[in-house]
């Protein structure tokens, strides 16, 4: 069956592929997450091997893995919003409620609560020192997916977030943000390979992340995005764990023509 999985988090929504892993490419990906001519989507998922991140020969933990592909076709490493309604999918699957996801990114363990909210272990996020790129202060952070923090929203955040995207070697995820109080910030998220989009997991954990270090806000905190606020901790240690509801919409079967 060529179908898929719909769900979105707040806004930011996914498909997870059932078909035949063997159809994905990267045309294949452009093609479906066109929202005129294809289903429409940020991004597909594809169960399966997530191989790289254990290194050559290692062998996964027990859980399932995931491929996560911007509608531009390129591979992310990590996406919170993806890995959660992933968990989703699987949860309602097979009826598991906590496990690890492995990605391309590293391992993400995940819990699946009543109402369809699932909390997200995102790893260790590792802030580098800030540098100016593009006439603004960024900070880098890597949560197995590159981040760049700016600490305002500037009018044409778009077109900056795009410049400061292919500043990067390898390209990045651009979070502009806005601190309201200690508890709350409000953010624009640019997505590399996706370009703007109403939330984003990874790009709330890199938030978290950097407005904590520098003594801007108390953790655990809200991260409000134009699809809604999610509730992001940051440890002592630096590991970001994520936690809000994912909207399921249902399943979508592509037709037998549909190439």
């Amino acid at each position: 069956m060529r179908s898929f999985f719909r769900a979105h988090g707040l806004g930011n929504d996914y498909l997870v592929w059932e078909g035949d892993p063997a159809e994905v490419t990267p045309d294949w990906v452009r093609r479906v997450c066109d929202r005129h001519t294809g289903v429409g989507s940020d991004g597909v998922l594809v169960p399966g091997e997530a191989p790289g991140s254990a290194g050559a020969g290692a062998t996964w933990a027990s859980g399932p893995a995931v491929r996560i592909f911007n509608p531009d076709g390129s591979e992310a490493e990590k996406s919170g919003n993806g890995v959660r309604i992933f968990a989703l999918w699987w949860s309602l699957k097979t009826g598991e409620r906590a496990f690890v996801v492995h990605t391309l990114g590293g391992p993400v363990a995940v819990q699946v609560q009543p109402g369809n909210t699932v909390r997200a272990e995102m790893g260790v996020a590792r802030q580098a020192p800030d540098q100016q790129l593009c006439g603004y202060t960024t900070w880098p952070v890597d949560l197995g997916n590159p981040h760049r923090v700016v600490l305002t929203i500037p009018d044409d955040w778009r077109t900056v977030g795009a410049e400061i995207e292919q500043a990067v070697p390898g390209r990045t995820n651009v979070q502009f943000v806005r601190v309201i109080d200690r508890s709350r910030v409000e953010a624009r998220i640019w997505e590399r390979g996706a370009g703007e989009t109403t939330a984003s997991g990874s790009s709330a954990s890199a938030i978290a992340r950097v407005v904590t270090a520098l003594n801007l806000c108390d953790t655990p905190l809200t991260v409000r995005m134009p699809g809604g606020d999610l509730w992001v901790d940051v440890s002592a240690t630096g590991v970001a764990t994520i936690d809000g509801a994912i909207g399921a919409i249902g399943t979508i079967t592509l037709d037998p023509e549909w190439r």
